[in-house]
Protein backbone atom coordinates (compact mmCIF):
# COMPACT_ATOMS: atom_id res chain seq x y z
CA UNK A 1 0.00 0.00 0.00
CA UNK A 2 1.20 3.76 -0.69
CA UNK A 3 -0.55 6.76 1.32
CA UNK A 4 -0.26 9.86 -0.83
CA UNK A 5 -0.80 13.27 0.28
CA UNK A 6 -0.58 16.81 -1.43
CA UNK A 7 -0.13 20.30 -0.22
CA UNK A 8 1.05 23.66 -1.48
CA UNK A 9 -2.87 24.37 -3.27
CA UNK A 10 -4.21 27.75 -2.29
CA UNK A 11 -5.64 30.92 -3.68
CA UNK A 12 -3.35 33.00 -6.32
CA UNK A 13 -4.22 35.27 -9.03
CA UNK A 14 -3.58 35.04 -12.63
CA UNK A 15 -0.23 34.79 -13.68
CA UNK A 16 1.17 33.20 -10.76
CA UNK A 17 2.58 30.37 -9.78
CA UNK A 18 2.53 27.38 -7.14
CA UNK A 19 4.59 24.53 -6.62
CA UNK A 20 2.39 21.33 -5.20
CA UNK A 21 3.73 18.57 -3.74
CA UNK A 22 2.70 15.42 -3.03
CA UNK A 23 4.49 12.64 -0.12
CA UNK A 24 4.52 8.77 -0.16
CA UNK A 25 4.39 6.95 2.64
CA UNK A 26 3.98 3.19 2.74
CA UNK A 27 6.48 1.77 -0.27
CA UNK A 28 9.59 3.56 -2.19
CA UNK A 29 7.49 5.97 -4.65
CA UNK A 30 10.41 4.74 -7.15
CA UNK A 31 8.66 1.71 -7.33
CA UNK A 32 5.99 3.27 -9.35
CA UNK A 33 4.55 5.84 -12.50
CA UNK A 34 3.58 9.13 -10.67
CA UNK A 35 0.78 11.39 -12.41
CA UNK A 36 -1.15 14.47 -11.74
CA UNK A 37 -4.73 14.59 -12.00
CA UNK A 38 -7.30 17.72 -11.53
CA UNK A 39 -10.98 18.11 -11.45
CA UNK A 40 -12.64 20.96 -11.76
CA UNK A 41 -16.09 21.59 -10.44
CA UNK A 42 -18.91 19.48 -12.72
CA UNK A 43 -16.25 18.24 -15.03
CA UNK A 44 -14.37 15.01 -15.37
CA UNK A 45 -11.08 14.40 -13.34
CA UNK A 46 -8.62 15.23 -16.40
CA UNK A 47 -4.80 13.99 -16.66
CA UNK A 48 -2.23 17.01 -15.91
CA UNK A 49 0.76 14.99 -15.98
CA UNK A 50 2.77 12.31 -15.50
CA UNK A 51 6.23 10.96 -14.77
CA UNK A 52 8.16 7.58 -15.13
CA UNK A 53 10.23 5.59 -12.28
CA UNK A 54 13.51 7.32 -12.93
CA UNK A 55 11.96 10.67 -13.69
CA UNK A 56 13.65 10.35 -17.22
CA UNK A 57 10.23 10.60 -18.95
CA UNK A 58 7.62 13.43 -18.59
CA UNK A 59 4.34 13.84 -20.33
CA UNK A 60 1.90 16.74 -20.21
CA UNK A 61 -1.76 17.83 -21.10
CA UNK A 62 -1.51 20.23 -24.43
CA UNK A 63 -3.47 22.79 -21.86
CA UNK A 64 -0.63 22.59 -19.21
CA UNK A 65 2.50 22.58 -21.44
CA UNK A 66 5.18 24.77 -21.29
CA UNK A 67 3.67 25.98 -18.09
CA UNK A 68 4.14 23.01 -15.66
CA UNK A 69 6.68 20.98 -14.79
CA UNK A 70 6.83 17.35 -13.04
CA UNK A 71 9.25 16.07 -11.08
CA UNK A 72 10.50 13.62 -8.48
CA UNK A 73 12.68 12.95 -5.65
CA UNK A 74 12.66 9.68 -5.25
CA UNK A 75 15.06 9.92 -2.00
CA UNK A 76 12.55 11.82 -0.47
CA UNK A 77 10.09 10.20 -1.86
CA UNK A 78 8.32 13.15 -3.01
CA UNK A 79 7.10 14.32 -6.36
CA UNK A 80 6.29 18.05 -7.54
CA UNK A 81 4.25 19.83 -9.96
CA UNK A 82 5.53 23.37 -10.48
CA UNK A 83 2.91 25.40 -11.94
CA UNK A 84 3.91 28.51 -13.72
CA UNK A 85 1.74 31.65 -15.21
CA UNK A 86 -1.18 30.27 -13.95
CA UNK A 87 -4.95 30.90 -15.38
CA UNK A 88 -8.36 31.01 -13.80
CA UNK A 89 -8.91 27.98 -15.87
CA UNK A 90 -6.44 25.69 -14.20
CA UNK A 91 -8.45 26.20 -10.65
CA UNK A 92 -9.42 22.51 -9.60
CA UNK A 93 -8.86 20.06 -6.73
CA UNK A 94 -5.42 18.51 -8.11
CA UNK A 95 -4.60 14.53 -7.12
CA UNK A 96 -1.55 12.68 -7.12
CA UNK A 97 -1.43 9.24 -8.13
CA UNK A 98 0.59 6.52 -8.12
CA UNK A 99 0.86 3.24 -10.75
CA UNK A 100 1.78 3.01 -14.35
CA UNK A 101 2.93 5.86 -16.83
CA UNK A 102 -0.08 6.72 -18.24
CA UNK A 103 -2.64 9.53 -19.24
CA UNK A 104 -5.83 7.57 -18.13
CA UNK A 105 -6.63 7.31 -14.57
CA UNK A 106 -7.52 3.90 -14.46
CA UNK A 107 -4.02 2.65 -14.48
CA UNK A 108 -3.07 4.37 -11.30
CA UNK A 109 -3.10 2.08 -8.21
CA UNK A 110 -3.05 4.78 -5.44
CA UNK A 111 -4.55 8.30 -4.67
CA UNK A 112 -4.08 11.57 -3.02
CA UNK A 113 -6.51 13.34 -1.36
CA UNK A 114 -6.76 16.36 -3.32
CA UNK A 115 -5.90 19.87 -3.22
CA UNK A 116 -7.30 22.89 -4.16
CA UNK A 117 -5.80 25.04 -6.43
CA UNK A 118 -7.99 28.70 -6.84
CA UNK A 119 -6.75 31.01 -9.59
CA UNK A 120 -8.74 34.74 -9.60
CA UNK A 121 -8.52 36.40 -12.99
Amino acid sequence: QVQLQESGGRLVQAGGSLRLSCAASGRPLNNYAMGWFRQAPGKEREFVAAISLSGGSTDYADSVKGRFTISRDNAKNTVYLQMNSLKPADTAVYYCAAGAYSRVSRHYDYWGQGTQVTVSS
